[in-house]
């Protein structure tokens, strides 16, 4: 059973992963229709996935593959993807490339490594069902982002590195609000501003 669980997990941590696939996408448009056009792209996902919400919210219709990785308490709320293109959005039109892109990654890849970990190796908790080794390959992972966006970007290494030990508080801290929105939300706010300061 708690195999399965894991595997459960990973099933829906990879969903975020689609998130990836978007952004790609967003840059791609981005330079040949400009940032209105790849915003457009991203409002119309967010469309489609509120329709898809109202089906399975609204009408009780349950969605064949995308039921099987919903976690209990997203069954009678809106689901995470959702939040997280809403975010998306949010990151790309306001803040800088780096800072979003520093933000939206650390959410992605601290989220899903911390869940795997957490699940995988997790004995010890640290806040409510959050777990150590949860929290330490969050920042680590977080850590690993925020020195590529760094060396990708030239910017100054302390903003993103103070923009990893945010997300993986944050992270830490969130449960019933959705991390997918709190997450890249105010670590990328976090970030411009000191971006704008330094």
């Amino acid at each position: 059973m708690a195999k399965w669980e894991f595997f459960h997990e990973i099933g829906r941590k990879a969903i975020h992963i689609t998130i990836l696939i978007a952004l790609i996408l967003f840059f791609a448009i981005k330079n040949q229709s400009g940032q209105q056009a790849a915003l457009l792209f991203l409002v119309a996902l967010l469309l489609i996935f509120l329709i898809l919400e109202y089906f399975r919210l609204d009408l009780n219709f349950k969605l064949p593959f995308f039921h099987r990785f919903i976690r209990p308490k997203e069954e009678y709320r809106v689901y995470g993807v959702v939040f997280f293109l809403s975010s998306t959005i949010i990151a790309l039109a306001v803040f800088d490339t780096p800072i979003a892109l520093a933000a939206l990654l650390m959410t992605t890849f601290g989220d899903m490594s911390a869940a795997i970990a957490g699940k995988k190796y997790g004995t010890t908790i640290l806040f409510r069902n959050k777990t150590v080794v949860g929290f330490v390959t969050a920042l680590i992972t977080n850590l690993i982002v925020a020195v590529i966006i760094s060396l990708l970007f030239s910017i100054n290494i302390y903003i993103p590195i103070i923009m990893a030990f945010t997300a993986t508080i944050i992270e830490t801290l969130t449960d019933e609000m959705d991390d997918n929105l709190v997450v890249p939300i105010i670590t990328g706010f976090i970030g411009q501003i000191l971006f704008l300061a330094i």
